[in-house]
Formats: structure tokens, C-alpha cells, sequence
């Protein structure tokens, strides 16, 4: 199954726009997260053979402009369309999809959202000392499960460990988006990593809030199984 990330802070593409946040494509049909703005979504959609008419459904990971940034512009032109996200979502958010005739979903449980494609669901973290609810994509495929994250605020290891006991006969095959480790001690880094394998994680892809060193402790530890991630990047799962 493939994935194309269609918003992140840098780009390895010239006709690639880069912009804070984050976005993907699953399937080619669901997506995950908006980015900052509508302008380098919709750019970087069309660009990667995106097409908004082909969306299915539309899962937010935590309501964040970072990741909210394109949402309405999509509702715009996608009339209908179902979008998942948290019951702790803003009010404003909530109003936002219903003045736009998008069809809220708010989960509180794993769900899932397509054929082998599932959302967490709520997920508690914390972020500025104020509590947010996040959630995860998962996929499953022949390879294993990929995990695939806005800002992973809960923590990207708690996240993989509630993914792991749902799928406890599958192996992690990759964890990729966002990590928010960018202000994290290198020891507490190295411990991440250190959890994530111990969980099985076999491929890593830190994005966007991940933060630079983070970054390259990561990409030292997990040698070729780690996966650049990138705006225009598209990853086989």
C-alpha cells in the first residue's frame, strides 16, 4: 500500500513545496492531517497525482493549525466527505466541518475507517501542560503494520505500544510522522528508541516536529531501515 506525503517541513523536490506541519496520502484515498496551508496542499496534491474528487475519507490527528492548515479548502471542494477526528477537538473545529457539510466522526475507540486502514482513536497526551487527545493512522499490509503519526503528543511509544496490543500478532514493519522529540534530552531520545525496539519497530520515518537531532540519533540507530521522510516522498508498505 502507498503512502505519499504530501506536506512537511522540508522537500527533496523542486516542484515540491515544504511548509511547517504535516500531511499524507493513504491508498491514494484517505487522508491523514492538512499541514499549514491550503495553498501548498492542494499544490503538492496536484503535483504527486493527488486528486481531491478521489478522497474518501479525511482523519485528523489533533487539532493543531499545523495540521488543520488545508482541511477547509478540502471540505470546499469535497463536499460531503467524512472526517474522524477526537471528541476533544475545539468546538470551533466541530463547527467548522458541520457549516462546510462535512460529516464529523469523532472516535473515541480504534476504528476502522477502510479495509486494513484504521484510525486509533482518542489517545490522551499533553502539550504546553494542557491535556490534547491525538490519534494515530495504521495500516496493515503483507510487511506488517505501519503506524503513521501527526505530532504523536501522547508519546510515540505509548501510541505504539496501544497499536501493538491490538495487532499483537503483527510486527511493527514501520513508524513514521511526526515524533515531537525536538526540545527532548539526547538520553531521553536514545530511550525512545531504545522502547521502540524492544516493541519490534523495524522501520522508522521522524518527520516535521521531530526535531534535527533527534533526527540523526535515529537514523545512526536504525542504519538502512531508516526512511527519509520528506514533502513528495512516496513509501511502499
Amino acid at each position: 500500500m502507498e503512502i505519499k506525503i504530501l506536506y512537511d517541513n522540508k522537500t527533496a523536490r523542486s516542484n515540491i513545496l515544504a511548509g511547517w506541519g504535516f500531511s499524507c496520502l493513504v491508498d491514494n484515498s484517505i487522508l491523514f492531517d492538512t499541514g499549514e496551508d491550503k495553498e501548498g496542499l492542494l499544490h503538492n496534491m496536484k503535483a504527486m497525482g493527488a486528486s481531491v474528487s478521489r478522497l474518501e475519507n479525511i482523519v485528523i490527528s489533533h487539532d493543531h493549525w499545523d495540521h488543520t492548515g488545508g482541511l477547509e479548502e478540502i471540505l470546499r471542494k469535497r463536499e460531503g466527505i467524512k472526517v474522524y477526528g477526537c471528541p476533544g477537538f475545539s468546538r470551533g473545529f466541530k463547527k467548522k466541518i458541520k457549516d462546510l457539510n462535512g460529516r464529523l466522526s469523532e472516535l473515541r475507540e480504534f476504528a476502522e475507517i477502510k479495509k486494513d486502514i484504521f484510525a486509533t482513536g482518542a489517545i490522551q497526551g499533553t502539550y504546553k501542560e494542557q491535556n490534547i487527545e491525538e490519534q494515530a493512522l495504521v495500516v496493515k499490509t503483507q510487511k506488517g503494520i505501519t503506524i503513521v503519526t501527526g505530532c504523536a503528543h501522547p508519546g510515540i511509544v505509548k501510541i505504539t505500544e496501544k497499536v501493538k496490543k491490538w495487532f499483537s500478532d503483527e510486527k511493527i514493519y514501520c513508524v513514521l510522522g511526526g515524533f515531537h522529540l525536538e526540545n527532548k534530552r539526547k538520553e531521553e531520545i536514545i530511550d525512545v528508541i531504545e522502547k521502540l525496539t524492544i516493541l519490534g519497530v523495524n522501520k522508522i520515518g521522524p518527520a516535521h516536529c521531530t526535531g534535527e537531532e533527534a533526527t540523526d540519533i535515529f537514523k545512526k540507530s536504525f542504519g538502512k531501515e531508516f526512511i527519509t521522510i520528506t514533502a513528495g516522498k512516496e513509501c511502499e508498505v
